[in-house]
């Protein structure tokens, strides 16, 4: 298990998904249940401020900012705690590096970092252990770039790197490993939108509320424990989704014929089931983590650059 720390301090990233939240290490749904007394049935909780989260309960609705509830503070609690649960460590100094949409930076960075920032000390308890954690930063990154940001001198040529979310679709252009400034694209077209898409068919085709977590298997393994008629329509809907996410990669200038195409997040799966794409010039990575590792690197990069007095 990687460590990157600057002066002492444990660079610990959290990804807000709008579908799970995601540690260098870890993943859960970003919906949970809030409770005055501790469950009985559930072992996967937190107590903090004086409340009972119990944790990995479905999804939270959407919602373009963040910062407009505290339920994703509240995540960024659960994070850390899932992540140095899996450390083994109960008491440690932290430096965030978290991210936001590739195209929000402008718009989201400085309130998303306040957000982070809302409390310097914070002691809870997860799994009968008592936690304090200690604040001493927060860094913003940009989703998309950050998880590839380890691996630039890879990219030779021309590259498109389109990560697909649960929320949003984010792409950019590479050449050569450097980012392309004017060639960069956040939309509200990721996964979610398929699987309201799949249970809108359903509901139309056979007057059925499918639950959620069907849909989410079938677009993970492309099979599910359903009729086949209704897997029929299933996948039906989700090439089409991924013909329209298709034909916004090209309206964005995607071509096989003169670059290469690498993709990443939670709709890889569905690119590599059902895109036209020729495979030889396409890389899916599936580790659902690979921002949240990214987060930690660019962050750590960073960090050492401004210590040394860096520029950039």
């Amino acid at each position: 298990m990687r460590e990157l720390r600057v002066d002492g301090t444990l660079i610990l990233a959290v990804d807000h998904g709008y579908g799970n939240i995601k540690t260098a290490n870890t993943v859960f749904s970003n919906g949970f249940v809030e409770r005055d007394t501790e469950p009985v049935m559930s072992t996967d909780y937190l107590y903090y401020g004086g409340k009972y989260y119990v944790l990995d309960q479905g999804h939270k609705k959407y919602t373009k900012d963040k910062v407009m509830d505290n339920d994703f503070y509240i995540l960024t609690v659960a994070a850390i705690a899932k992540e140095l649960y899996l450390r083994n460590v109960r008491c440690e100094k932290i430096h965030l590096a978290v991210g936001v949409p590739l195209k929000w930076m402008d718009s989201q960075k400085e309130s998303f970092q306040a957000y982070m920032l809302q409390n310097s000390e914070i002691r809870f308890v997860y799994k009968g252990r008592i936690f304090e954690v200690g604040i001493a930063g927060c860094s913003v990154m940009p989703q998309c770039y950050a998880a590839v940001a380890e691996i630039l001198p890879e990219f030779k040529g021309l590259n498109m790197i389109v990560d697909i979310g649960n929320g949003t679709m984010n792409a950019m252009f590479l050449q050569d490993g450097r980012l392309v400034e004017n060639k960069m694209w956040t939309e509200l077209f990721g996964v979610r939108q398929c699987a309201l898409k799949i249970h809108q068919t359903l509901l139309d085709k056979f007057q059925e509320d499918v639950p959620d977590s069907i849909i989410n298997t079938f677009l993970m393994n492309r099979m599910a424990d359903i009729d086949p008629e209704y897997e029929y329509w299933m996948e039906a809907t989700a090439k089409e989704y991924v013909r329209e996410l298709t034909a916004k990669t090209f309206d964005f200038g995607y071509n096989e014929k003169t670059m290469k195409m690498y993709v990443l997040g939670g709709g890889a799966k569905l690119l590599e089931h059902f895109s036209i794409f020729d495979r030889s010039r396409i890389t899916f990575n599936f580790d659902i983590n690979a921002n949240a590792k990214g987060y930690e690197y660019f962050c750590y990069v960073a960090l050492k650059k401004k210590k040394l007095g860096i520029a950039g």
